[in-house]
């Protein structure tokens, strides 16, 4: 029996800690970041170090989470606000101009809430309006870094309470592309829209995350292969964050919106990279992947 017990833990060790469930968890740091989430034993290393974890608390959340909700509330207030006037403007240059010139101001002052250091490189490969972006996927705080430095069309399912009120207010000013409950199963409607949308050259690029779930940062997942059967001109994202001064990923099996949000909040910092590639058309879709894990 011991034999048949040896192997069968060994079995369950190795599925537990495969390369594919690995990137499921936070990513282990090297160093501790005075967080008392990245180390529980905080208090057993040194005295020095839990007096300067303490300070930190106080800095955290007492000076930097308020501030940072505040902030957050005002950007989120602003985008319902001022998109729902715009959508009383007829459709024109400067509806565009105004919708664009709104959600960067408000998506800009999301990120501050987050106090989000990013580093935009190439930027001459920024996605152009009837093309399709694509990019690894962290964290929901991805759309923001994304777009504070350029307006997106976004793809999601139709949500209710606050997330449904946001919703209605951006699709007013912009033409967002959002799903009904039963419609998001039905691959055909979806790929007509997105069809519909790219076909049209004066609409903003699509932001799509193709992996289709968050992803610890450390490696990138298979893409689904639905966002490259539209035909457009696809332009790949690497976004890359530093855990060091706060880890950006998203375990929704272990957290819920909010407190991830606090989460990020409470946190030092968000840095991180962002890298636009190359754009590729159909024939070349296979080596996206593989561009976005060089980037």
């Amino acid at each position: 029996m011991s034999d048949i017990f040896y192997f069968c833990r060994q079995g369950v060790e190795s599925i537990m800690d495969d390369e594919v469930t690995k990137r499921f968890s936070a990513e282990e740091l090297e160093s501790w970041n005075l967080l008392t989430r990245s180390n529980y034993n905080f208090q057993h290393i040194s005295l020095r170090l839990t007096v300067l974890w303490g300070l930190g608390v106080v800095i955290r959340y007492g000076f930097l989470l308020p501030l940072r909700v505040t902030l957050a509330f005002t950007g989120v207030g602003l985008l319902v606000v001022l998109t729902s006037i715009i959508g009383f403007l007829p459709n024109g240059r400067m509806k565009n101009f105004l919708s664009e010139q709104v959600h960067l101001m408000c998506y800009r002052i999301c990120v501050r809430a987050l106090t989000a250091i990013i580093t935009y490189h190439d930027s001459e490969n920024k996605p152009k309006n009837g093309g399709i972006c694509v990019a690894n996927h962290t964290s929901p705080i991805d759309v923001i870094i994304l777009a504070s430095d350029g307006c997106y069309a976004m793809v999601g399912q139709i949500h209710g309470g606050l997330m449904g009120v946001i919703q209605k207010s951006m699709v007013k000013a912009c033409p967002h592309i959002w799903f009904e409950r039963s419609e998001v199963k039905d691959r055909h409607l979806v790929a007509k829209r997105l069809s519909d949308h790219v076909e049209d050259k004066t609409k903003l690029p699509i932001l799509i995350f193709p992996e289709g779930t968050c992803i610890n940062n450390t490696s990138v997942m298979m893409f689904k292969k639905g966002s490259f059967e539209i035909g457009s001109t696809v332009y790949p994202v690497a976004i890359k964050y530093d855990p060091r001064f706060g880890d950006a990923f998203w375990n929704s099996s272990q957290f819920g919106m909010v407190n991830y949000l606090l989460r990020m909040m409470s946190s030092w910092a968000i840095v991180c990279s962002v890298w636009y590639l190359p754009p590729m058309t159909r024939e070349v879709r296979n080596v996206i992947q593989s561009s976005i894990l060089r980037g």
